[in-house]
């Protein structure tokens, strides 16, 4: 009873998360190049054959972008809602196309992917929970705010992806138009480092192993600021940042608990982190 997980890249600049067992993976957004997945895949001695389905989250281009060319040359199913579809305008026409629908689950080999809708500025986003024999990896980013959806699925996780994309101080004091500032704030744009934090303390399950900081913004956080947020309050989880130019290590999810979790900066073995 496990999934591997790992962040194959996280931020503004493109988004990918991988979510398998031991024989079969998806993956949640493709938003960097086709070239770049199969390199961190193969850093991670992952076999891309085993990617069974591509889940895509909204139509925003650091979600999209390599979507097409890893499906096609893959051969890869890609999961999207119609409005999604018409908004990304991707060209899909050499893979197959499923249509989904919020909260109904769908079966990928053993692995049941539930999508539920959030608040961001999209025409139909959603954000997704990989299950397998009761272990539960959310893929939460995006999210504008901690709807009653996502505080739903959120309390369900053994593992979870969590956007913390801002630090209000650097959002505020930031070179930002005020019109970007309030789209990014306004409640359908991303949540800042306290309302991650916040959502943790307030609706975190026992069982909540790991914490996967994501989509960090390159001009308004830090990694520092990020796990700064978190580590004034008292939790088990291990709080880590997802890098935003390559991949986390992958990690096992079995519902094991770390007795003495702390925020860590988590790096590639002989990479520097390179996300300021």
């Amino acid at each position: 009873m496990a999934l591997y997980t790992a962040s194959l890249n996280s931020g503004s600049n493109g988004n990918c998360y991988y979510v398998g067992n031991a024989h079969e993976a998806v993956l949640i957004d493709v938003g960097i190049s086709c070239r770049e997945v199969e390199k961190r895949m193969k850093r991670l001695n992952l076999n891309p054959n085993q990617v069974k389905a591509i889940f895509v989250s909204h139509e925003h281009g650091d979600h999209i972008h390599g979507v097409p060319a890893f499906a096609s040359k893959f051969d890869i199913p890609v999961y999207i809602t119609p409005a999604t579809h018409r908004a990304a305008n991707l060209s899909l026409s050499k893979v197959q196309v499923h249509e989904f629908v919020k909260n109904q689950t769908i079966k990928v080999g053993d692995l049941q992917v539930v999508p539920f809708p959030k608040k961001h500025d999209a025409v139909d986003p959603h954000s997704f929970v990989v299950h397998h024999n009761g272990i539960r990896v959310g893929v939460i980013t995006d999210i504008g705010r901690a709807c009653n959806h996502v505080i739903e699925h959120f309390k369900m996780c053994h593992a979870v992806f969590l956007e913390s994309n801002y630090d209000t101080e650097m959002l505020d004091k930031g070179g930002y138009p005020l019109s970007l500032k309030n789209r990014i704030r306004n409640g359908f744009g991303h949540i800042s480092n306290h309302e991650a934090a916040t959502l943790l303390m307030q609706h975190r399950p026992d069982f909540l192993s790991h914490v996967f900081l994501s989509h960090l913004s390159r001009n308004n956080n830090s990694p520092e600021r990020a796990l700064a947020a978190f580590q004034n309050f008292e939790h088990k989880s291990q709080v880590l940042v997802a890098p935003r130019d390559r991949e986390t290590p992958l990690f096992l999810i079995d519902g094991s608990m770390s007795a003495n979790a702390k925020p860590t900066i988590v790096v590639p073995e002989g990479l520097q982190l390179n996300l300021f």
